[in-house]
Order: C-alpha cells, then structure tokens, then sequence
C-alpha cells in the first residue's frame, strides 16, 4: 500500500553501491525503516544518498510488518534548515535522532513530538541554549514513550520538592525514575546527588532557559546515565554532547 507522509530521516546506513536503508520519523505513520533503491547513483530520482536530519514529503509502499519498506519518493522541503554549520548544535540534533530511533516503535505515530522534533531541529539553528533546548526536547520524547520521569517530589515518599535552603539532598534515581529525598535516598544505590540548582531547574522546568551552564550540563550527564539504563547501553552521541 502506498503511504504518503512527513518525515525526518533519522538514519541512514549503506544497503549497496546504489542503495541504502534508511529511518524516518513520520508524522502520521510513526517511525519505519525503508530501503532506497538507486539512491547512491550519480543521476538519482532522490536527488542524490538521503542523509540523517533530511526533512520532507515522502511516498513509500508499508509493509507493517518485519520486512522492509521501500522509499518511492523523496522532497525536501524548501527553506528547512539543519543544524550543520555548528557542530555541537549538530551533534545534539544526532543525538536526539538516536534517542528517537532507539525509544520509538515502528509504526507508532507520535505527531505532537514529530511537530515538536521539527521545532527543536530549527531552533538549534539560532545557536541559543543549545543545551537547553536538547534537555526539554529529551523530557518530551520521555513523556510520549510512557516513561516521564517524577520531578516535583520523592518518587519514594511522595515529599513535593520546593526550593529550599542550600543544604537539602535532593538524587535522581533512574530505577525510580525520578527524584529521591535525603531521607529515602539509602534505598536506591544508582542515585546521583544533585546540586540545588539542577533539582531547581528539574522541579520547575521554567527554570532551564535560564540555567547556567554547568547546570545544564550537570542536568544533561543525568540525563545520559538514564538514558543508558533505559537502554542498557549508552547512547553512541553521548560522548559530544557532553563537552568537558
């Protein structure tokens, strides 16, 4: 059945010497995989091999099942921009396509964060709260595959988190999934203290935009160590976004 769509292509491998297999997040079909015929050859009907961050109209013949589907057509859209003339705004966008493609079913469409994975992609290219940008965008796509973590008081016992003087222990705890108090916190080994800034900024996401850096960046390795256990591997892109 011919399918016609919006999709980001989110990843893109070599099949041959004239084809490959790629990834789009759709926004009607969800994500699918699909091969592209012909793609690699000097004078192809896709304009060339289709690359990672690619955004456009598709056509494509679904299967629905294991099997590959096959990409008929490609159009970029015009005036759509990639994050590419800065590195580390692209290799933030790399690592939200990863996350993307390793959280998502096939075929489980999501149009809220495919809109929201648009709006992401052409704000890094305005160079501002880059990190910033990334760790919302990471909280949404958390949000749409069930898996939200708790922030606004103990996963354990329930204490809403407030802001408080300087000496409250506050941890996140990927197997709880959230935030731990001082007082829970013995029972839970994969925790990581927080400083009041980070838990802050988590409890009231208002606060992010305007983080400082290194609280951004204390938020982020959080995030990373998450996600690792979510997937049980850490995600390859971690390693750039992470800036000493």
């Amino acid at each position: 059945m011919m399918t016609k769509d919006l999709g980001i292509c989110i990843s893109a491998i070599d099949y041959s010497e004239t084809s490959q297999v790629v990834t789009f997040f759709t926004r009607e079909t969800g994500k699918i995989s699909a091969i592209v015929k012909g793609s690699k050859r000097p004078k192809s009907a896709f304009g060339g091999p289709i690359e990672i961050l690619a955004y456009g109209d598709i056509v494509f013949t679904a299967t629905g099942g294991e099997k590959l589907a096959t990409l008929t057509e490609f159009e970029q859209k015009p005036g759509f921009n990639s994050p590419a003339e800065n590195l580390f705004a692209l290799n933030c966008a790399l690592f939200a396509a990863e996350l993307v493609t390793n959280l998502m079913d096939e075929y489980d469409p999501h149009p809220q964060l495919f809109d929201n994975f648009v709006q992401f992609l052409q704000n890094l290219c305005e160079r501002r709260n880059i990190l910033a940008l990334l760790i919302l965008f990471q909280l949404g796509l958390l949000k749409e595959v069930g898996l939200q973590p708790i922030l606004s008081y103990c996963v354990n016992c329930k204490t809403q988190y407030a802001i408080r003087d300087t000496q409250y222990e506050t941890y996140f705890s990927s197997s709880a999934n959230g935030l731990v108090c001082r007082d829970c916190e013995a029972g839970f080994i994969d925790k990581i203290r927080l400083s009041k800034n980070a838990a802050d900024s988590l409890s009231n996401l208002k606060l992010i935009a305007q983080a400082d850096e290194k609280t951004l960046l204390e938020i982020e390795k959080v995030f990373v160590r998450h996600f690792t256990e979510i997937l049980r591997r850490p995600p390859k892109m971690a390693k750039y976004v992470l800036k000493p």
